[in-house]
């Protein structure tokens, strides 16, 4: 394309699911009027799809090894701590975890990953994801208050419902604040709560009239996830704290008024 967009580069963060609530939001309505966004929207769907149809053909050993002792004396040795490092190690573990398979195939993957777009993950995966998104310094919360009467009404304007924010202090889980996310193609309230040292996001946005669901337990990559749906509302419950502790979290939510 000879027309850019200085919006481009955002598109590829949306896919890689590292835009926040109102990015996301901004960039949908800027992606229907922009043909540049809208093309390279396109583009990236292509490029994955191709990518699901190439063909498996494991590369041998010999090759495989030769490959990643270069790539391993080429890697700059970078300082620790630094951007870099932090870089480093994950590929490293990326390098390791993909021992077993061709280099091509494993190429594949990794550009495979960074096409993924959130419609594709399940909603388990896109909470867990928002949650992990939020523990990076800076994102845990838009408003930070343990006032559920000042965090209620932040969300005013926001988003098209009432979040029911409550404060659990006496439960041992108190209100740190909130935040907006964006789960299943919408924005969403995110209601963050503490256990000790541990975060507890609450997802909510609306469901069906009239539906209901008891919480059902699930886990994603170490993350403890509860989902159920009270008052035309879903809600999506995300730590690391331990399973029982969720439940415990869950329920004394649901008993709080």
């Amino acid at each position: 394309m000879t027309d850019r967009c200085e919006m481009i580069l955002l598109v590829q963060a949306e896919f890689d699911g590292e835009l926040d609530a109102a990015q996301a939001a901004s960039l949908r309505i800027h992606r229907e009027q922009c043909s540049v966004c809208h093309a390279a929207e396109l583009d990236l769907t292509r490029a994955r799809e191709l990518l699901r149809e190439m063909p498996y053909q494991r590369t041998p050993d010999a090759i495989r090894e030769r490959v990643v002792a270069a790539l391993d004396v080429a890697r700059p040795k970078p300082t620790p701590g630094s951007a870099k490092s932090r870089l480093s190690s994950r590929f490293h573990w990326w390098r390791r975890s993909t021992a077993g398979f061709g280099v091509g195939v494993a190429c594949t993957a990794a550009v495979a990953f960074l096409v993924l777009s959130p419609a594709e993950q399940t909603l388990t995966e896109q909470v867990v994801a928002g949650h992990v998104r939020a523990l990076q310094p800076g994102h845990l919360e838009d408003v930070l208050s343990t006032d559920e009467h000042t965090v209620k009404p932040w969300f005013d304007g926001r988003i098209d419902f009432a979040p029911p924010v409550k404060d659990l202090a006496s439960s041992g889980f108190p209100l740190k604040g909130g935040r907006l996310d964006y789960i299943d193609g919408r924005p969403v309230a995110a209601l963050v709560y503490q256990r000790d040292q541990h975060i507890i996001d609450l997802f909510a946005w609306p469901a069906a009239r009239d539906a209901k669901q008891a919480p059902e337990f699930t886990d994603r990559n170490g993350y403890n996830v509860l989902h159920w749906v009270e008052n035309n509302t879903n809600l999506w419950a995300v730590s690391d704290v331990a399973p029982d502790q969720l439940h415990k979290f869950v329920r004394d939510w649901q008993r709080s008024p």
